[in-house]
């Protein structure tokens, strides 16, 4: 799930959002709609009980969208030499529409509309990745436990755990079948006991561009680092990523990860995340 977009159902009102004096706006009618079936559907079960828990611990999933699109700096540094991926970006939290710059030249960008990848840039060597799989992936880690709100999110409550001397209950998420671009995605979320806020992720990587014949990346252990709180959302000061191995432990380090920079804008321009016209649209 981690390069796609939210489930189309989810979507089908953010198409028709609200523009005021030129500006992008999410009427309140529709928040608290959202919030109001979201705590109902979460609510039903003892895993959704829990991430309910965590998205109010976390600031509560009302503030995550009235707040608007979120714009934040997210340096993900492979520590084995792999591509770097650095750039400034704004995602439409509500509909997950987004738009990246690069941190080392700001004429090269790419986003998502929704509906279309693009890129525009000078060469190749602007953006050295996946830049319609990297659109969204960000998001998957900035945005937890608020991106789980969307339907075709499964939540499972398997066995509590110890990690670093805290007791956590532990959430599995998996996703219906074409649930965007990379359904067999899941992700395990440490939920701390007494703050119900998180503190580990685990994941896979299926994103089937890279997986041709089925399969997936070995399992990765993100351990969250500190705190960002901005405009009553708690989210984390950033984060390192270790292998899984034997008892689901962290082992060998393997990427740092800087989230910087993290503000939500109020206004936006309408268009603000459409396709340049001299940009590239990708398959």
């Amino acid at each position: 799930m981690s390069c796609k977009e939210t489930p189309k159902s989810v979507n089908e009102t953010a198409k028709d959002v609200v523009v005021e004096s030129d500006f992008i706006a999410i009427p309140d009618s529709w928040v608290n709609t959202r919030v109001a079936k979201t705590k109902e559907r979460l609510n039903a079960t003892e895993a959704g009980k829990i991430t309910w828990n965590a998205m109010e611990a976390h600031g509560g999933l009302d503030t995550w969208y009235a707040n608007g699109p979120i714009t934040f700096r997210f340096n993900y540094q492979p520590l084995d030499g792999k591509t770097a991926r650095d750039s400034y970006q704004t995602v439409d939290t509500w509909s997950n529409k987004s738009v990246h710059t690069s941190t080392a030249d700001s004429s090269a960008k790419f986003g998502w509309t929704g509906e279309q990848a693009w890129v525009m840039a000078k060469d190749s060597t602007a953006f050295a990745y996946d830049t319609k799989f990297w659109a969204l992936t960000p998001l998957w880690f900035v945005g937890h436990p608020f991106v789980l709100s969307g339907e075709g999110v499964n939540l499972e409550l398997l066995e509590p755990t110890t990690f670093k001397e805290h007791d956590y209950n532990v959430v599995k998420v998996t996703f219906d079948a074409e649930t965007g671009d990379a359904p067999d995605d899941y992700y395990i979320l440490y939920v701390n006991k007494e703050t119900s806020k998180l503190a580990v992720m685990r994941y896979i990587v299926s994103y089937p561009e890279y997986f041709k014949d089925g399969g997936h990346a070995p399992e990765k252990f993100t351990e969250f680092i500190g705190e960002h709180v901005v405009d009553g959302i708690t989210m984390p000061g950033g984060f390192k990523t270790y292998w899984t191995i034997k008892d689901d432990q962290p082992g060998d380090y393997i990427t740092k990860i800087d989230f910087t920079d993290v503000s939500f804008e109020k206004e936006l321009p309408k268009g603000f995340f459409d396709a340049p016209a001299d940009a590239k649209i990708l398959n």
